[in-house]
């Protein structure tokens, strides 16, 4: 059983139980996913399934990347992703992949995807420490402060939290509740918010336990 698909973030919305609660939801467009490629154990080292999303255009691809997906025979693809699965034998270059297949009403998922570029933040903001004193008598309001000491170890410890790139980064939400799947629309409704902004290609991936 293949373990994962690739969506697209369509943005936030809300959607009421059968017991009439009101849930916040995500919806994911997960559209049409086909299983380009399979890896093995025995030429890979281990199994997976290179699963291919969002049509793109002949004239848009080059070569390398024609010849990879002509196998699968099912187009090509803009975005490459490897998933897990089960039984690598039992799956075909060139099935597609649905979300019925993979979820159900009240399954509980896990989502990857890249968090929200906020560009370059100080640590106020980036880690929340408190600031310093903001009184006339302080010069210094925003900045950390000092960051280490001076003889010893005459350095910056490797991890220190200070200012910087704030977000873009992978993000896995777990725990994530499917309140929804439209299969006809391809569209999967997910309880709670999900990394990323509106546009963005995320994973999602059956939850074990």
């Amino acid at each position: 059983m293949i373990k994962g698909i690739l969506g697209k973030k369509l943005g936030m919305s809300q959607l009421f139980k059968e017991d009439g609660e009101m849930v916040p939801v995500t919806l994911i467009q997960t559209g049409a996913c086909y299983v380009v490629q399979k890896k093995t154990v025995e030429r890979d080292g281990y199994a997976a399934l290179q699963v291919g999303f969002g049509a793109k255009k002949p004239s848009r691809i080059n070569k390398p990347d024609k010849g990879h997906q002509d196998k699968a025979g099912k187009g090509y693809f803009y975005y490459l992703r490897e998933v897990e699965c089960d039984d690598v034998a039992a799956v075909n270059e060139g099935d597609e992949v649905k979300p019925a297949d993979i979820f159900a009403k009240g399954d509980k998922i896990k989502i990857t995807g890249v968090s929200k570029g906020k560009g370059f933040q100080g640590v106020m903001r980036r880690h929340h420490f408190s600031g310093n004193p903001g009184a006339h008598g302080s010069l210094i309001h925003r900045s950390s402060g000092s960051i280490g000491s001076s003889a010893d170890p005459s350095k910056v410890i490797k991890g220190k939290r200070m200012a910087g790139q704030m977000g873009n980064k992978q993000v896995t939400v777990k725990n994530l509740e499917v309140i929804d799947i439209r299969e006809a629309d391809g569209i999967i409704a997910v309880k709670g918010a999900v990394p990323g902004s509106r546009g963005q290609i995320v994973i999602l991936k059956k939850q074990e336990g």
